[in-house]
């Protein structure tokens, strides 16, 4: 061989590195500079980042054993009547999305059912900020599996307020597998009756007391768009909701009765640390671009913007997901 093109060769191979030297150091200064950065902070405050505290909860969860405490009250957000003179239920109100949805609710004009399973003193918290508002709660205690307790708890928020004009099914199960062997049909099961049985439930108890005007707003999940290697179940449960919502969203429009749903990214509710092992809750939702997990409030003005007649009026059947921006995996 010509020994021309061996030293040609040699000679484009270290131009080559030449030209990759300066971008390796550059990313090695912009990973170790990434690792430094915390998380995103573009709110009205700031929000806690990762790591949190070690922690694992029993199921259901309890937000006032959460550390930090969950941030539901959006001081920043002034009520402009966007759901004056309204009554909602909304299950799973006790916590987390539930509880901030509720607040936000009862700071624009609407009274509150909350709905949940066994969290009392949680509850009980979300009543007082429900009424702090100057707006009038009640509090249901049962399981949305249950048919008979989704027509009871209309049937009381009918009687309560004279009226239903919003629904929220929030209410979940969550609880990861780390192999396929390991999910139980008694786990598959419950999943299923809470996830999916719970919103038709509730929304079948609703609708016939639902009149031009009124909203289903179902929470939804990322996991229900991208799936989640661990959670099968859930994920399958959620993008059944999605489904569901964009169905009935059809079903119902000539009734003037719009449906749509949020799906969030990760969230600090109790939901996650009653799943995953204390070291992964202490890393909740550092993959996401924010590098942090969304606060309750940060998510509860969509469930306003979609329940007002104000602001979208002309949105059904869509799925709004809030994952703390694309990529984050």
């Amino acid at each position: 061989m010509d020994d021309r093109h061996a030293d040609r060769a040699e000679d484009i191979a270290e131009r080559q590195r030449a030209i990759q030297a300066p971008i390796d150091a550059k990313d090695a200064k912009s990973e170790e500079e990434e690792k430094n950065d915390g998380a995103v902070q573009a709110g009205a405050r700031r929000y806690p980042e990762p790591p949190f505290p070690k922690q694992h909860q029993k199921k259901p969860g309890q937000e006032w054993q959460l550390d930090p405490a969950p941030m539901y009250d959006a001081p920043f957000w002034k009520g402009s009547g966007k759901l004056e003179g309204m009554a909602a239920l909304i299950t799973g109100a006790d916590s987390g999305i539930g509880r901030a949805v509720a607040v936000l609710f009862a700071r624009e004009g609407c009274d509150v059912a909350i709905c949940h399973l066994d969290e009392d003193r949680d509850a009980e918290t979300t009543r007082a900020a429900v009424e702090a508002e100057g707006r009038t709660a009640i509090v249901l205690k049962g399981d949305v599996s249950d048919p008979a307790f989704c027509q009871t708890a209309v049937e009381a928020t009918v009687q309560a307020f004279g009226r239903l004009d919003v629904v929220v099914p929030n209410a979940a199960f969550q609880e990861h597998v780390p192999a396929l062997e390991d999910l139980t049909y008694e786990h598959f099961d419950r999943t299923l009756k809470t996830n999916l049985y719970g919103y038709f439930n509730l929304v079948k108890a609703a609708v016939p007391h639902l009149k031009t005007g009124a909203a289903i707003v179902m929470t939804g999940s990322i996991t229900g768009i991208d799936g989640n290697k661990d959670l099968l179940d859930y994920s399958l449960t959620k993008g059944g909701i999605h489904a569901f919502a964009r169905s009935l969203g059809t079903h119902l429009a000539p009734r003037g009765i719009r449906v749509n749903v949020v799906a969030p990214g990760p969230v600090w509710t109790p939901l996650n640390p009653a799943d995953k092992d204390a070291e992964k809750t202490a890393h909740f939702g550092s993959q996401t671009v924010m590098k942090r997990p969304a606060q309750p409030e940060e998510i509860a003005p969509a469930f306003v913007f979609l329940a007002s007649p104000q602001c979208s009026s002309y949105i059904t059947g869509e799925v709004l997901p809030i994952i703390g921006g694309y990529g984050g995996g």
